[in-house]
């Protein structure tokens, strides 16, 4: 696993300097792809508006592999938690969604499994 991406996190959530680069948007992705130019625009976007309770980034190795961590809510019993966690974007993305899955324990989701969002490809009932 590459969480070196994100980090532990303790301190707060802040982007690990310049993530994006000429190495990840080099030979091996077609800019004119659609899939790979929404990748490097949401990238940019993340960085420009960076999140305090959550961050989100591409591994420099696969930018459709994605590594996040979110702090857990505020009154809730995840209060005080960072989880972190794997988003896998489809080659037609942003035209199909993505699977999450956690990789942290929560006590809520089994890790390693896909999660059932609105907005995920994983839905158990079809």
């Amino acid at each position: 696993e590459n969480m070196a991406v994100i980090g532990h996190l303790a301190g707060g959530l802040d982007y690990p300097g310049q993530i994006i680069g000429e190495n990840m948007a080099d030979e091996r992705y077609n800019r004119k792809n659609p899939a790979v130019k929404r990748i490097l625009q949401e990238v940019k976007e993340m960085q420009a508006n960076p999140s305090d309770d959550f961050m989100s980034l591409p591994l420099e190795e696969n930018i459709f592999e994605w590594q996040f961590a979110i702090r857990g809510p505020r009154d809730t019993e995840f209060e005080g938690g960072i989880y972190h966690g794997r988003i896998q974007l489809p080659s037609d993305y942003p035209f199909k969604p993505p699977s999450f899955m956690l990789l942290t324990p929560s006590g809520r989701f089994e890790i390693n499994t896909k999660i059932c969002l609105s907005i995920s490809n994983y839905h158990p009932e079809h």
